[in-house]
């Protein structure tokens, strides 16, 4: 039965995808190039409301056939508001704040439903309030870093694709494949969606996509640290390229008096792909997560005394090529 919900999640999200393009394009529903845009064709976005779908279905079908909890469920459930505001942005624009009351909303259900176990358990209310606290802010701005990390083609789906695909590794080399059928699940939904996303790209994710899978993201490192299957610190090694880039760049341009809430081209990835073209940057990405982040969380994982060590190789290195390519500045 799984090998059917998988096969299925793969090929809804490439048909999927064809009839959002098809759509987008009948109704010009185009991201059309201008002076902060990494692109320079017009392309059709909201893509991702094939993976947001194809993801979807298989939630429901492991829930109807008791493969997952129902907690999961309902807290996986609770996503569907930040694909409908993302969907409605994709469209027509939200102002900013009734766009973060969503996703604070949605946060705080995933909290209530799946718990704080990363930052561990304590029964003083006011340590409590401080994790529940950290807990929101940490999935609120996973999901936005990894909308503004989606400014070029293929990088957000090549991302999540290599993150999935190192977590489902990594648990099972320990022979545990609790709570996977998901994330399998979701692989295979980004691989039908990657073949029209790969540069130069047929259709963008937009933020229907983007906004989505960086929360999901962020809730299955909250699923996997509460079950015992994989640390929740694993998950920011394998998460490092975009958690790097996008909080360097905030942070940089917070410091210069800049709007960090404009549209801007001056993350890291974005200078890059001016330089060398969108392909060469996703396909940095896709060799510096499995041939350096996936290895150190691997021994991270392995090896607990040098976890400490293998995070902040996964960081300074990124950090110095962030601040070597002027992440944050004008350029």
């Amino acid at each position: 039965m799984d090998e059917i919900i998988y096969f299925l999640a793969f090929v809804l999200s490439f048909s999927l995808t064809y009839y959002v393009r098809q759509f987008a394009l009948k109704n010009n529903i185009i991201d059309t190039p201008n002076e902060r845009s990494s692109h320079s064709i017009p392309t059709p976005r909201g893509g991702g409301l094939a993976i947001v779908l194809s993801f979807y279905f298989a939630l429901i079908s492991f829930f109807l056939t008791d493969s997952i909890e129902i907690t999961i469920f309902y807290g996986l459930l609770g996503l569907s508001s930040i694909a409908i505001i993302g969907f409605i942005d994709d469209h027509n624009h939200v102002p900013a704040r009734y766009r973060l009351l969503i996703h604070f909303s949605a946060a705080a259900w995933i909290c209530y439903w799946l718990g704080i176990i990363p930052w561990g358990d304590n029964d003083n209310w006011m340590i409590v309030s401080f994790l529940w606290s950290m807990t929101l802010l940490y999935l609120v701005w996973l999901l936005n870093l990894y909308n503004f990390m989606d400014g070029i083609d293929g990088i957000a789906t090549v991302e999540a694709m290599t993150v999935i695909f190192s977590v489902i590794l990594l648990i099972y080399s320990d022979n545990n494949s609790v709570n996977t059928e998901l994330m399998i699940a979701l692989f295979l939904a980004l691989s039908g969606f990657i073949i029209w996303n790969w540069p130069p790209a047929k259709i963008f994710m937009g933020d229907v996509g983007s906004a989505f899978l960086g929360l999901l993201i962020a809730a299955f490192s909250l699923i996997t640290a509460n079950n015992g299957s994989l640390e929740f610190s694993i998950w920011l090694i394998l998460l490092a390229v975009f958690i790097t880039d996008a909080t360097y760049t905030l942070l940089v341009r917070l410091f210069r008096g800049e709007k960090v809430y404009e549209a801007h081209r001056s993350h890291a990835y974005q200078i890059l792909s001016r330089q060398y073209g969108h392909k060469i940057v996703t396909l940095g990405v896709l060799m510096i997560n499995l041939f350096w982040l996936l290895p150190l969380a691997w021994l991270g994982h392995v090896v607990h005394s040098i976890l400490i060590p293998c995070l902040l190789l996964a960081y300074i290195p990124l950090i110095l090529f962030a601040w070597k390519n002027r992440a944050g500045c004008h350029v």
